[in-house]
């Protein structure tokens, strides 16, 4: 199946439900690659109806969007969706588990917070495999499927707000600007003030600064 349209749809979704299954969830992630803070996951399951297109013509993949236009939506998405989760897994988790089972944790707990059991999962990019539903991983699959978009940026904006919060526990680090996210302006903080309890240290630049530190 192809999707070249310029913004997602419910193209998988209809398919999907032409097959038997009726409640499909979208998924996606948030900070998997940053090297500060939790990694965070969305789950949508959206009504297949012309309405439901309509409500959410402003969705997108979350990266392509703005953060007004993500906030926007945020709550646009949560009244719009038959259900919709959120989960996280922190950046001691990421630490012991690893980043991939780490955010596979976060997808499961997000689809635990499901109020609806769904019976088959859209996943953006690859297959979750300790989430026992049948499922399909889409590349691109935010840019393509509209459940999985609403599922970015649920993950995305419940991340960015957490970032904020965790600014005023960590200050000097920026956290609130960079939200973890590996800039310059992070970089430069973490040569200021060193590693913090938020950093996740099995990550580079962080293990190479306690490596280094522990070797002097």
């Amino acid at each position: 199946m192809t999707n070249c349209k310029s913004s997602p749809t419910l193209e998988y979704e209809i398919s999907l439900s032409l097959e038997g299954f009726k409640r499909v969830v979208g998924i996606d992630e948030a900070g998997r690659g940053t090297w500060a803070g939790p990694v965070y996951a969305g789950a949508v399951i959206l009504e297949i109806s012309d309405q439901t297109i309509a409500a959410l013509s402003a969705v997108n993949d979350s990266k392509k969007m703005t953060e007004e236009q993500r906030e926007k939506c945020f709550q646009l998405i949560q009244n719009m969706a038959l259900a919709w989760g959120i989960g996280q897994a922190s950046n001691e988790e990421i630490d012991q588990l690893g980043i991939v089972p780490a955010t596979e944790l976060a997808v499961v707990r997000a689809v635990q917070g499901l109020s609806i059991q769904p019976d088959f999962a859209l996943v953006d990019a690859f297959n979750i495999r300790s989430l026992k539903l049948p499922q399909q991983g889409l590349v691109k699959g935010d840019a393509k499927s509209l459940s999985i978009a609403a599922a970015s940026i649920l993950a995305k904006v419940a991340r960015d707000r957490h970032m904020v919060e965790l600014a005023q526990l960590y200050p000097g680090y920026g956290f609130e600007v960079h939200k973890g996210y590996g800039t310059v302006l992070h970089r430069k903080k973490l040569i200021e003030l060193g590693v913090s309890d938020l950093h996740r240290r099995t990550f580079r630049p962080i293990k190479d600064m306690i490596l280094s530190k522990t070797s002097v």
